[in-house]
């Protein structure tokens, strides 16, 4: 399903379903009340984003530490790939949802319910923010402490009334902070109103860094010299070149045309670098156009030549990024890679990446112009905000690192 068909039924199935659990929910609960039960096998659900299941990292890592508990996630299956990369999920407590149709995905559904109640989960976080399938996912659990963000007193979504732990989402500070926070309103010695009532520092957002042996860096160096012949990994330098975007938020997307001039520049600026355009096997031709615009045996299509799990990787053995607000981005923060990513339609305040990034807006008026109050969904048709941001700009960042200067202060 596309994601304008997700909305629709999320809205005029979602309002009434929510509804009707909660007045469910209310009244079994009355005539059965719950009983409290410390948290030992937790669900998360993030359906919808892959770089969300890296910005939440630091909340699944504390919920483990501190709750000493089993965690358990449930996503969607073109992101499921996701969750390899960091590997905090043992994949056998990982439940997917196929959401290719309304079909399959009323199917899972069912499936899913059942398998909550095999595992025995006791307790859900719910990280999304405006869908109300999650907030049905979470009542429908059967857990007992059902966490998750609520309007309280804002004219926001309406999803329901089935929370134990209500959480105030704030939208001034990050998201990862804001996924901590729900970990920690389980943690709370007395209830709160709203959660959570706690300071979070930045040092709980960072991601531990991983690294490869040797054989695997041969494994992937070897994988370039597939594509480049002449490859010598002490004598060149990798730039990844990611002009690619979710279909969620198209408006995200650079222009090609200025990814085009910015790897020219690239490489006709030193002789020792390689440039990589990366992407999905879907977006192999899209990929393909733009090596073919640049015209220099050094910028290579990479799209589609190692699986996502693979991405760190290639991250490892790389000289630095560039890219626009997606995927990538995120799952570079768990490589020492120097990236730098473009924002338009988003914020880097709420969504930048927690590695070693550099975000690069225009900071127009208008921008950001999704959030968890409009769905994530723009009237805007003329991104402007990406526009704005001007090959010399990007250049001027990079242009340090391929002459080996000094780099910039400014982040």
């Amino acid at each position: 399903m596309n994601v304008d068909t997700m909305r629709f039924i999320d809205r005029w199935l979602g309002i009434p379903l929510t509804f009707l659990l909660t007045l469910i929910l209310r009244l079994s609960e009355r005539l059965r009340p719950l009983a409290a039960k410390q948290p030992q096998r937790l669900l998360f659900i993030e359906l919808s984003e892959m770089g969300s299941t890296i910005l939440a990292d630091p909340a699944l890592r504390k919920a483990r530490k501190e709750l000493n508990a089993e965690l358990f996630f449930v996503i969607f299956a073109k992101n499921r790939a996701s969750l390899d990369l960091t590997r905090t999920i043992p994949s056998e407590n990982i439940f997917v949802l196929r959401e290719s149709n309304i079909f399959t995905l009323a199917k899972d559904t069912v499936l899913f319910l059942r398998w909550t109640r095999e595992q025995q989960i006791d307790t859900v976080l719910d990280l999304e923010l405006f869908s109300r399938f999650t907030a049905l996912l979470t009542g429908a659990s059967g857990a007992v402490n059902r966490v998750g963000f609520y309007r309280f007193c804002n004219e926001g979504l309406y999803r329901g009334e089935m929370l134990t732990h209500k959480v105030a989402y704030n939208p001034h500070q990050h998201i990862a902070k804001n996924f901590i926070a729900l970990v920690n309103s389980l943690l709370a010695s007395e209830p709160e109103l709203p959660y959570c009532k706690q300071r979070i520092s930045d040092a709980e957002i960072v991601l531990p860094t991983i690294s490869f042996p040797p054989a695997e860096l041969a494994t992937m160096h070897a994988r370039v010299a597939e594509y480049y012949p002449d490859y010598r990994p002490g004598s060149h330098r990798i730039v990844l070149i990611n002009p690619n975007a979710s279909d969620m938020l198209p408006q995200r997307k650079w222009m090609p045309a200025r990814y085009v001039e910015l790897m020219r520049r690239i490489v006709n600026t030193v002789p020792d670098v390689l440039v990589l355009v990366t992407g999905a096997k879907k977006e192999h031709g899209e990929a393909a156009h733009l090596c073919t615009c640049v015209d220099h045996p050094r910028c290579l299509n990479f799209a589609g030549a190692i699986p996502l799990e693979q991405l760190p990787l290639l991250y490892s053995i790389a000289f630095f990024m560039v890219t626009n607000d997606s995927g990538p981005g995120h799952f570079s923060s768990i490589t020492p890679l120097r990236v730098f990513v473009l924002f338009g339609p988003e914020t880097p305040t709420l969504y930048g990446s927690l590695g070693n990034a550099t975000a690069i807006s225009a900071g127009l008026a208008c921008s950001p112009c999704v959030s968890a109050a409009n769905h994530r969904k723009t009237p805007c048709t003329d991104n402007q905000c990406m526009r704005a941001i001007t090959v010399d700009q990007v250049f001027s960042l990079v242009r340090p690192l391929l002459r080996g200067t000094p780099e910039s202060p400014a982040r």
